[in-house]
């Protein structure tokens, strides 16, 4: 039954749509302030994370399947070069989908959408510290 993630805006509808994608990320945003292992990557982010919320939840909208909504409000992104710009290894990319992970397991998903959720962010997190090598050497 996985197979149908990733199809249309089954993704996006199996995450609850916008409303359960911002439930996501405000607990992954918890979690990061509360995981020890996750505070290098709390720190490249601002004291507010108002804003890091709402764009993590607009990018994960369109990338599911659903509304376009970074594109509609912030433009156009490339998420490996965007982050690029801070020195990210596997430590911090670990981090970061530890505290997905956990987030996920938050939420009231079917066990399939969960596995496969953090299995396809694996994918742009592992862009990101190759795109990061590339540019800290």
């Amino acid at each position: 039954m996985n197979e149908q993630y990733g199809v249309g805006d089954a993704s996006y509808q199996a995450a609850g749509g916008i409303d359960g994608l911002r439930r996501l990320v405000d607990d992954f945003y918890r979690l990061m302030d509360e995981l020890p292992q996750a505070s290098d990557v709390r720190a490249m982010h601002p004291q507010s994370l108002d804003a890091a919320r709402d764009k993590l939840a607009c990018f994960l909208s369109g990338w599911l399947g659903g509304p376009r909504l970074f594109s509609e409000k912030y433009g156009s992104i490339a998420i490996p070069s965007f982050h690029a710009q801070w020195p990210i290894g596997e430590a911090q990319a670990e981090a970061w989908l530890a505290c997905m992970a956990q987030a996920i397991a938050r939420q009231d998903y079917p066990p399939a959408f969960a596995d496969y959720l953090l299995a396809q962010l694996r994918v742009p997190a592992l862009r990101i510290v190759q795109a990061s090598a590339a540019r800290h050497g």
